[in-house]
């Protein structure tokens, strides 16, 4: 595609985008919400892979959430340890697509909110806890690699500020590691197959600032469209599923949830099809 040619299902050149998908959400009873890093990014915290993402500035930094160079390599432990220091999340509060899903929740059509991301800002919003799937952990408990015990990041976090470059489980003195999902690591198989019911069961799947491309995250948006689910894409740049979707809504996520899960999506709506 040239500069000067236009997505045509990008909604800034397609006014109709926009208008489909809000249709499509009011009409729903059952909806499941999958979000990426791009729900947080007006949080103050960067995505990995858009323009200004963290693996796009630096390529090498992808290394610190990659499981084997992680346990092989101890100067990226710790840099690792000294990144989570600094991490921008600490201070991040929800914002205004946060608030819109926990809208869509007061609506009682909001059967789950699947995330990828780690940060726990949908919780914070006021997402009731049962309704959000994990995908990849979160980056406020720590776990150790060789017992597996379960810990807080605060608490590994004021070892490392004391002085402590790659804090050891204090149980076995094995490896400690974030509670999250590292490249190479498995899901949680019941986080996962909840996630999958989700997908499959709902009128409605909304994929909103992910990029699409972390599997088995993405897959769960062609399980939906396979299992007869609407599609509704929302996300800066184009995705690999973009093909499925009802409709797909281009811009900035803090901007887009809002107008389409605003006054137009009220509570009691007829369902998708009907």
């Amino acid at each position: 595609m040239s500069a000067s040619e236009t997505d045509p299902t990008d909604s800034r050149s397609d006014p109709e985008a926009a208008r489909r998908a809000r249709d499509v959400l009011a009409r729903a009873q059952r909806v499941t919400v999958l979000t990426g890093a791009g729900v947080s990014t007006d949080s103050g915290i960067p995505d990995f892979r858009g323009p200004d993402g963290v693996w796009t500035k630096d390529p090498s930094a992808e290394r610190m959430s990659t499981l084997s160079a992680y346990v092989t390599d101890p100067e990226l432990r710790r840099r690792s340890w000294a990144h989570r220091v600094e991490h921008p999340a600490w201070a991040a509060e929800p914002n205004a697509a946060h608030r819109a899903l926990v809208a869509l929740q007061r609506t009682g059509r909001l059967c789950a909110l699947i995330t990828q991301n780690v940060d726990e800002l949908h919780q914070r919003a006021g997402t009731d806890p049962a309704l959000v799937l994990e995908l990849h952990g979160s980056m406020f408990g720590t776990m150790c690699l060789d017992c597996g015990a379960a810990g807080r990041m605060r608490d590994a976090l004021e070892r490392v500020r004391a002085g402590e470059d790659d804090p050891p489980c204090l149980l076995c003195g094995g490896m400690l590691k974030s509670a999250t999902i590292s490249f190479g690591q498995s899901l949680d198989r019941e986080v996962l197959s909840a996630a999958q019911v989700a997908a499959t069961g709902c009128d409605v799947l909304l994929a909103a600032g992910s990029s699409l491309t972390v599997q088995p995250a993405a897959a769960l948006v062609g399980q939906a469209a396979a299992a007869g689910a609407g599609v509704i894409v929302c996300n800066g740049s184009p995705t690999p599923y973009d093909e499925l979707a009802t409709a797909v809504v281009r811009g900035p996520v803090g901007t887009v949830l809002p107008e389409l899960l605003g006054p137009s999506n009220p509570p009691g709506a007829a369902p998708a099809g009907s």
